[in-house]
């Protein structure tokens, strides 16, 4: 299992969701719904829109999380990017917080609006440097990674381009395939 090469799991790039980084995020929502229609039916379905600069190269990525924050830009004034995500919060503690700043009172109202006026910058994450696996990488690699940042997927470089992007469901379906296939 370990000489397993992640480049057999990943998905190209070519075959993901991506927007150019001055996109909205009507546009980036967009991308993802186009892209979904065209990915492999058999595979699960793209839950997040890589960002490209200029020349395309990969510069940040916009999964679930940073759009519904983005609907709720209150969020920042408190929350730093995973500063609390995994702290342990009790269901108390959050809604004391989701009243404290006023949290989703209005962000519904006008969806549209801002969905166009939300320009994919301001809200995308951009990937650290642990975020990013090798192609030549053997999936044990790319299992250590995942599980010890809490990552959900992994940009995949060849040098320093990005290729494609290895996600944990497929790193998941790859493992479970392994385990049915024991003759227990």
């Amino acid at each position: 299992m370990n000489s397993q090469k992640i480049e057999n799991l990943m998905i190209p790039l070519a075959d993901y969701a991506t927007v150019s980084e001055d996109a909205t995020l009507y546009e980036a929502v967009l991308a993802l719904e186009e892209s979904q229609k065209k990915f492999d039916a058999n595979r699960y379905p793209q839950r997040a829109v890589l960002v490209l600069d200029a020349r395309g190269d990969v510069v940040g990525k916009i999964g679930q999380t940073e759009v519904l924050r983005s609907l709720e830009p209150k969020y920042e004034t408190f929350l730093a990017r995973e500063s609390l995500a995994h702290t342990g919060m009790t269901r108390a503690f959050m809604k004391s917080l989701m009243e404290k700043y006023n949290l989703w009172g209005g962000a519904m109202h006008d969806i549209c609006k801002k969905a166009g006026a939300q320009r994919v910058p301001d809200f995308m994450h951009v990937p650290s440097d642990g975020e990013t696996i090798d192609v030549e990488a053997t999936l044990d690699h790319a299992i250590h990674q995942l599980v010890v940042g809490g990552y959900q997927s992994l940009l995949v470089r060849r040098k320093t381009d990005i290729v494609g992007i290895l996600r944990l469901t497929d790193v998941f379906a790859a493992i479970t395939a392994s385990i049915k296939a024991c003759a227990l």
